[in-house]
């Protein structure tokens, strides 16, 4: 469990590491609003599609294994983008595209410390291993203060030490449980998909929980440095409480569900994010409000994305790691949706208010299909006396 957390953690810090770093390289490489959106999207992006790839190389090799192939490839690519540096926006783009290989942690980091615990406690341990999305504060915290005092260049390097000392750790501490994993293909995501209404519900749903939380996460530094002058060390700060509050939520959300269910946990997490976001679309107060309301969204994300996983056991216990890396997928593509829209909003429009306008409406509408849901996964799939659906 340590070793999946601490993994997790790392993985996610440099995963976000361009989002918190966002103003000063788009100053740098004289970026407009929708390239600094899309720059900070793609590592998103990429972790989503590359999520699927790790969970197939994850039953063949062992989560282990994995792990420690996934940490060397981010560890290379950040000493490069270090040495020779970043100079153009297809250069970010590229280096984005290779830290969604943190990304796609989630798809190692799930499966190994799920397959160590009985249904029952699949919410709590998940909400756990999963808090390593805690990362994004450590990147939120520091990253914007050591480019100002080093430049962001230098960022890319100070971040690989922290990552080599768990990577260290990672090989002596990380086990695979001993059970048996098949061994899945591509088409087995097809056979999961194709039938099978739960399956894109799942989707559906951390999509929106997962989706909101990486993608506010990597928007709210260029949100608050535009919509009220934030410079990036204090943009930084307000994200950082945002993102701590979600992370932390994420393991008391699975606990909350694994005692009162995880569709009555998710209910009321849409229902808060539909008000909430709205509140912020309508300019409620000023930056300190505003900052308020959003570190509250990111904490309902954050139960939520505990909740969604107390509920995947109970439905796909037998098939973790692939339905782990489809919605872990799903959650990917949603966060990338938000934040590259966002800035797509902003420079079209002049205004962040219509995106926020939009996402409040899909948390709204998420309320309302799980209504029409819950009913019939309580009936059909709860395990009996287990676990609270």
């Amino acid at each position: 469990m340590l070793a999946a957390f601490l993994y997790f953690d790392l993985s996610f810090m440099v995963w976000y590491l361009l989002g918190p770093m966002q103003v000063q390289i788009a100053e740098a490489l004289a970026l407009d609003t929708q390239q600094r959106a899309l720059m900070v999207a793609v590592p998103i992006l990429c972790g989503a599609v590359l999520r699927l790839f790790l969970g197939l190389l994850a039953d063949r090799i062992g989560a282990r294994r994995t792990g420690l192939l996934a940490q060397a490839l981010v560890i290379g690519a950040l000493l490069v983008a270090w040495r020779l540096g970043v100079h153009s926006f297809g250069q970010v783009l590229l280096l984005g595209l290779m830290l969604g290989v943190a990304g796609a942690s989630f798809a190692v980091a799930l499966p190994l410390a799920s397959r160590w615990y009985p249904p029952e406690h699949q919410g709590t341990a998940l909400g756990i291993a999963g808090a390593g999305n805690s990362g994004t504060v450590l990147a939120a915290l520091f990253a914007p203060a050591l480019a100002a005092a080093f430049g962001f260049r230098d960022v890319f390097g100070l971040a690989c030490l922290p990552l080599l000392v768990v990577l260290v750790v990672f090989a002596l501490c990380a086990k695979d449980a001993p059970v048996p994993v098949a061994r899945k293909q591509l088409r087995d995501y097809a056979t999961v998909l194709v039938g099978n209404r739960d399956s894109w519900w799942f989707m559906l749903f951390y999509a929106i929980t997962f989706g909101g939380f990486a993608g506010f996460a990597s928007a709210l530094p260029g949100y608050f440095h535009d919509q009220f002058g934030f410079e990036p060390k204090l943009a930084g700060w307000a994200t950082a409480a945002c993102v701590l509050a979600g992370s932390i939520m994420r393991p008391i959300g699975g606990v909350i569900a694994d005692r009162i269910g995880g569709t009555r946990t998710l209910q009321m997490v849409y229902v808060a994010v539909t008000a909430l976001v709205a509140a912020a679309a309508l300019g409620i107060g000023g930056a300190v409000a505003t900052v308020a309301l959003f570190v509250v969204t990111l904490l309902c994300l954050g139960a939520g994305n505990g909740a969604v996983f107390q509920l995947v056991p109970q439905r796909f216990g037998a098939e973790i790691g692939l339905m782990t890396g489809l919605i872990g997928m799903a959650g990917g593509i949603g966060g990338f949706l938000l934040a590259a829209g966002l800035g797509v909003v902003k420079q079209q429009l002049g205004s962040y208010a219509p995106g926020l306008w939009l996402f409040s409406a899909i948390a709204l509408g998420a309320s309302l299909c799980l209504v029409g849901v819950k009913q019939r996964w309580r009936l059909r799939w709860a395990t009996a006396g287990a676990a609270r659906v």
